[in-house]
């Protein structure tokens, strides 16, 4: 009877430990499964994104206070446009890709943002990474998004940007410095809580 009982105990532990383990594992799954990164076609990160950057608050570099370094890329009419462009309006660039369900989830709220505020928003959509060309379009038909969508076909701009977690956003003033980066999805109410401090 004893040994019944101390046998069932230990295949009760070795059960809860099976268990315990199996939960975790998922967790940390969905942990890792919250975070895009970009990668080149050999697996490796494009970049780092806390990378020290060089130089002082004047210079172009990637954190708050720095000058957000200019890019050329197309809309999705085939326009070629420019970050420098913008200079002199408030802009919201954000990096997104279709198949993501955090940029997916901010959208609707980005396109609020947009229709509320004098905002420009450069929303760079991770071209290469969708699995086809036709996504992007019906993306912004589907969501009826009426700000710029610009294609980085190359990641030529993502790796420049040093993006890792998609979406990424960039808050930059009308000086073109970076005012805010929000690594993750952001709601209306923080978009324009952030908009209302820049000038």
């Amino acid at each position: 009877m004893k040994k019944g009982i101390i046998i069932a105990v230990i295949v009760g532990m070795f059960g809860w430990a099976v268990y315990d383990f199996a939960i975790k594992s998922d967790d940390s799954n969905e942990a890792e499964q919250d975070e895009y990164v970009i990668e080149d076609e050999s697996g490796t990160p494009l970049a780092e994104p806390d990378e020290p950057q060089e130089g002082n608050d004047t210079e172009t570099g990637l954190e708050a206070g720095d000058v957000a370094p200019d890019f050329e890329l197309e809309t999705l009419e085939g326009e070629t446009v420019k970050l420098s462009d913008y200079r002199g309006e408030r802009v919201m660039l954000n990096f997104w890709a279709t198949w993501c369900p955090p940029c997916r989830a901010e959208m609707p709220d980005m396109q609020k943002f947009h229709e509320d505020t004098d905002v420009v928003i450069l929303a760079v959509d991770l071209a290469d990474t969708e699995s086809n060309e036709k996504n992007v379009p019906e993306f912004v038909d589907e969501f009826g998004l009426t700000f710029e969508v610009l294609l980085d076909k190359d990641s030529g701009v993502a790796n420049q940007y040093q993006i890792k977690p998609i979406p990424t956003s960039f808050l930059i003033d009308s000086e073109g410095v970076i005012h805010n980066k929000a690594l993750g999805a952001l709601n209306y109410e923080l978009m324009i809580q952030e908009f209302e401090k820049m000038k």
